[in-house]
């Protein structure tokens, strides 16, 4: 069965997910989370890129992220995998792959939906019936999108700064969000595009992501979705 495509554009968000093998576990005890985030900083760094949300569940990641080349997001996922797999294989006693083959990934239209996404990666721990409320899940980066706690990992996009001009405010006016629940057709179209690779977003997006390819790369569904910041 041949793998399907991954889709890459210098300077657009892109959701990425990566899974355990098997759906096992990849994180253990808080230490691994803490290293976990620490290889990724590093990795970012180094790899050119920015990330703008995250969730480190106990058998997945999610992140949001932008990269200044096409090959920054698979550089970064090469390095992380590089130090934390060896790390947990020598930690407890195991050996071989942790994670379910390739990470999958779709690109985000900044226009509409980069606050839809970064809400859905954050909402993760509740949707999962771990917690009642993103506050209270430590490894996500609600603590510092709604509540203006410090991480080194992130790096707002332009849809988060537009929310306000203080800092404060923006945080405010994130958390405000989510108050009502994503709709479902939006939760639907993250999860589909992520699942398939096909990029999040409009018509237009569509066509401008397909022109930068120079290649065809599949709707999800066609039409412009509506506005997503409030939903």
């Amino acid at each position: 069965m041949p793998r399907k495509p991954r889709f890459f554009v210098p300077d657009i968000p892109n959701h990425v997910i990566q899974r355990g093998i098997n759906k096992s576990a990849v994180f253990f005890e808080d230490e691994d989370y803490q290293h976990y985030k620490h290889v990724l900083h590093e990795a970012a760094m180094s790899s050119g890129v920015l990330i703008h949300a995250y969730v480190l569940m106990t058998n997945h990641i999610h992140l949001l992220a932008t990269a200044d080349t096409d090959r920054g997001i698979s550089l970064m996922m090469q390095k992380v995998g590089r130090f934390y797999v060896p790390y947990i294989n020598h930690k407890y006693g195991q050996s071989g792959t942790l994670w379910d083959g390739r990470f999958k990934s779709s690109l985000v239209d900044s226009d509409h939906y980069v606050l839809a996404c970064m809400r859905y990666i954050e909402m993760n721990p509740v949707r999962a019936g771990m917690v009642k409320s993103p506050q209270e899940y430590k490894w996500s980066s609600y603590l510092y999108n709604a509540l203006n706690m410090q991480d080194r990992l992130i790096s707002p996009p332009a849809s988060y700064l537009g929310l306000a001009l203080r800092k404060k405010k923006r945080c405010e006016v994130y958390s405000s969000l989510f108050s009502e629940h994503l709709d479902e057709k939006v939760l639907k179209d993250i999860r589909n595009c992520a699942q398939t690779g096909t990029p999040l977003g409009g018509s237009q997006f569509i066509e401008q992501i397909e022109k930068k390819l120079g290649k065809k790369v599949g709707y999800n569904k066609r039409g412009r979705p509506a506005s997503l910041n409030h939903s």
